[in-house]
């Protein structure tokens, strides 16, 4: 996993939006962030910069200040997919940057500085569902 600027942000790589809105986690994230199939995940509200949403497991979130940042909940399927609701508003084939948020929440960015930055690193990967 690259930090594209020193002092920066760790990227797990890019995540292509599949046919019916569904998106999966780089392995690397789904390890670190401790999903299993099953697990009901909250997605967060990203700052306006950004865009994107973030993602976490409901038992790490329920009790925590940003839960007032929540859009929607889902489910891990088995096969590491995650479902968008349309409150995240992002489209099939929409590619979205994984990085690592807060220890609380997986962040899929849109845009932004952080963006720009790593479409410069042709070296990161592309996970499609």
């Amino acid at each position: 996993m690259p930090q594209l600027v020193k002092g920066g942000k760790w990227v797990f790589g890019w995540v292509v939006v599949g046919p019916g809105h569904e998106v999966c986690v780089p392995p690397e994230a789904y390890a670190e962030y401790g999903f299993r199939p099953g697990d009901v995940v909250f997605f967060m509200k990203s700052s306006r910069s950004s865009g994107g949403f973030g993602l976490g497991k409901q038992e790490i979130l329920a009790a925590s200040p940003i839960l007032s940042r929540r859009l929607a909940q889902g489910i891990v399927t088995s096969e590491g997919l995650v479902h968008l609701p349309p409150e995240v508003a992002i489209q099939p084939g929409e590619r979205l940057l994984v990085v690592r948020g807060s220890g609380l929440a997986l962040g899929f960015l849109q845009q932004g500085p952080i963006c720009d930055e790593a479409l410069r690193h042709p070296e990161l990967e592309t996970f499609i569902p």
